[in-house]
Order: structure tokens, then C-alpha cells, then sequence
């Protein structure tokens, strides 16, 4: 059970810090000029703070290199007043040499992301997508070097370019899907949450404490973003969260002594099914309407659900309902037989069934909207021109 001291330890540090973090990124956001702006396609209304994403990255990294501190002492003995968590420590010492490299590596590739939005968010005119997927496909590239790839696949050379398109387009996916108060952050959560209870159950420890010092970060930036909210990720907070939860599901191994087949590795795809839904339906809808790929609009999910009649707070509840239970029954294919597993799949191609008919529904309602908006238009236009002809006119 000492494992469960570092657990919540992890948990709890990253989740005050990252609380008390958030104030302070609010103050120094408006003394630096660090805001977002009421724009087309954004659904605020007033100038929001941008540096929430410094609270989570920073609370973050001080939990874990806090983590390291306290490994260091228990390797040296100084922690013996606390003799059982220091023995656990040191039965630890192996598998972190192990992974240290790969730690390293995600590490640093992470800020280098981190960086790459703080920067964006500061400029306040966006770098080109291009610029952008460079500098991501650098970091993943770090990252693979370091070994921290899948290994499933049939040549090295196809797990090398999976593993970094996995990473880039799950670290762009929570970029998209930030596009309503406390959606892209509250997705990352539970998404981490969920990973961790896996990482746990197959007692991959040290990914488990990764897992949710990442839940406990961006929980307690949640507190602040939900609708109303206080203040936004930024672009350094959306690409940090997504890079991270990217890398940190290729590093794990999802197939057990209990799997019956290699079926498992579609754990994350599963677990991460909502963000990469949404990507993949609003690059669809762009390609069929022409319009550029990259550029914001109002076509994602979580907009369909709004135009439906939902408030902000409903959308984002609901979203944050689907997440869980495609996760959740996602986490069990690796210790179910065949059968069931193929039970699973089929529920959650079924919930995604019905989240793709909501945003038809969506779609046809916003539709009938513009219509009788434009014949609105259109009468209140004729009206006007008709009371001018017999002089009528206000």
C-alpha cells in the first residue's frame, strides 16, 4: 500500500499547486498583456487571461522534480523517518534508472512544446500551422529517439512514423478541442484519470504517478476554466496536455500475461476516442466545404451541441459524460477474453454512433436556422422597401 502514498502525494501536490498557480498567471497575464480577445468563431464575450497553461506545466514539473528530490534523499538515507515509504523508494531505484533516459527525453521535448505555445500566446497573431507541426514533429522526434515508441507494428521503420504521428496529431487534437470553457482541460483530466486507474490496475507505477500529477495539474486550473471562466490554457496549456498524454500512451504497454490477443493496443485510441472524433469530423467537414483546414470555425462538436439548444455548460457536462464511457469500458479489453472484447468495441462504435447523429442533427438544425434567418431577412428588407414606395416609412 505505500505506493498509494506517492499516488495521492502526486495527485494531491500537483492539484493545490496548480490552484495557487492560476492567480497569480491571471495577474501577471493582464499586467503583460497576455489575453484573448472576443473574435469570429470564439465564444467568449470578454478578454480572458492566457497563461493558464504556465499553472499547469508549472505545477506539473515541480511535483515531479519534487518527486526526484525525494527519491534522492531515500537513496541516501534521509528519509528514515519515514522507513517504510523510504524502503519503497529505493525498490523503485532500478526502474527509474531504467526509464531515466526516456524521462529525459520527455521532458524535454514537453517544455519545448510548452514553449512553442507560450510563445504563440504571447505574440498574439498565431505562427503557420506549418511552423507549428515542425517544431511538434522535432519534439517527437526527441522523444522517439529516446525509445519511447510502439512496437507492434511489422518493420521499425512504420512504428518510427506511427509513433510520431500518434503524438503530433493527439497534441493538435486537444489544441482543436479547446474551443469552450472548460472543455479541452476537463477532456485531458479524465482522460489522464482514466489511464491512471489502467497504468495502476497493471502496476506500472511509475506512469501512473506521471498520469495523475497531469490530472492533478490540470485540475486545479478546471477550477478557474469551467463556464463562467476566469481564464484560458492558451495554446501552451492545449499542446502541453495533448503532448504529454500522446507520449505518456506510446510509453505504456497495454497487452498483459491475462490478454488473450494483441487487441489491447487499441486501448488509447479508445480512451482518446472523443478529442480524435471531433478532430477528425471538423477536418472532414472543412475538406468536403472547401475551406481551409487549419483555420478556427464553429463546425466542431461541442458548437453542434450549442446550436441544438444546449447551454455552454451542458455541452461541455455532456462531452465530459461521453469521455467517461468510451474510457472506461475501454480500460477493461485488456483482461477480457475475445468475446468481450468484441462486446466492447461494439458499444463504443455505438456511442460514437450516436454522438455522429447528434451532430448531424446539429448541423440540419443550424441549417434551418440560417434559412429562416435569411427569408427574415429577406421580408423584413421587402417590408421596408414597400413602406418607402407609399411613403409609410419611419
Amino acid at each position: 500500500m505505500t505506493e498509494w502514498i506517492g499516488y495521492v502525494g502526486a495527485f494531491t501536490g500537483a492539484l493545490l499547486l496548480s490552484f495557487l498557480l492560476v492567480p497569480v498567471m491571471i495577474r501577471l497575464a493582464f499586467r503583460f498583456d497576455i489575453l484573448d480577445h472576443p473574435g469570429f468563431h470564439k465564444t467568449h464575450k470578454n478578454v480572458h487571461p492566457l497563461l493558464g497553461g504556465g499553472a499547469i506545466f508549472l505545477a506539473f514539473m515541480t511535483v515531479i522534480f519534487a518527486g526526484f528530490a525525494m527519491i534522492a534523499l531515500a537513496k541516501t538515507g534521509q528519509l528514515s523517518f519515514f522507513p517504510t515509504y523510504q524502503r519503497h523508494l529505493q525498490s523503485q531505484l532500478r526502474v527509474i534508472a531504467n526509464v531515466l533516459p526516456e524521462f529525459i527525453a520527455l521532458i524535454v521535448s514537453a517544455t519545448i512544446i510548452f514553449i512553442l505555445g507560450l510563445v504563440d500566446d504571447i505574440r498574439g497573431v498565431g505562427f503557420s500551422y506549418k511552423w507549428k507541426f515542425a517544431v511538434q514533429a522535432i519534439a517527437a522526434a526527441i522523444v522517439v529517439s529516446s525509445g519511447i515508441r510502439i512496437e507492434f507494428l511489422p518493420h521499425p521503420i512504420l512504428n518510427i512514423l506511427v509513433t510520431m504521428l500518434w503524438i503530433i496529431g493527439i497534441t493538435n487534437s486537444f489544441n482543436l478541442l479547446d474551443n469552450m470553457d472548460g472543455l479541452s482541460s476537463g477532456v485531458a483530466a479524465i482522460i489522464s484519470l482514466i489511464l491512471a486507474a489502467l497504468t495502476i490496475r497493471q502496476g506500472q507505477y511509475f506512469s501512473a504517478l506521471l498520469f495523475l500529477t497531469l490530472a492533478g495539474s490540470i485540475l486545479g486550473f478546471v477550477r478557474y476554466n469551467f463556464n463562467p471562466s476566469k481564464i484560458f490554457m492558451g495554446d501552451a496549456g492545449s499542446l502541453f496536455i495533448g503532448f504529454m498524454i500522446a507520449t505518456l500512451t506510446v510509453s505504456n504497454s497495454y497487452v498483459t500475461t491475462h490478454s488473450v490477443s494483441q487487441l489491447p493496443v487499441v486501448v488509447p485510441l479508445l480512451v482518446l476516442g472523443v478529442p480524435l472524433f471531433d478532430t477528425f469530423s471538423v477536418m472532414i467537414i472543412r475538406w468536403k466545404e472547401k475551406r481551409p483546414l487549419f483555420v478556427g470555425d464553429t463546425c466542431h462538436f461541442s458548437h453542434r451541441l450549442v446550436k441544438m439548444g444546449m447551454s455552454v455548460r451542458q455541452t461541455v457536462i455532456f462531452i465530459y459524460l461521453a469521455t467517461l464511457c468510451v474510457g472506461v469500458s475501454a480500460i477493461l479489453i485488456p483482461d477480457l477474453n475475445l468475446a468481450e472484447c468484441m462486446i466492447v468495441l461494439v458499444q463504443e462504435f455505438l456511442v460514437f454512433g450516436l454522438i455522429t447523429l447528434l451532430m448531424i442533427k446539429g448541423n440540419h438544425l443550424h441549417l434551418l436556422h440560417q434559412s429562416l434567418k435569411a427569408d427574415l431577412e429577406q421580408l423584413r428588407a421587402a417590408s421596408g422597401h414597400g413602406n418607402n414606395g407609399h411613403g409609410h416609412a419611419k
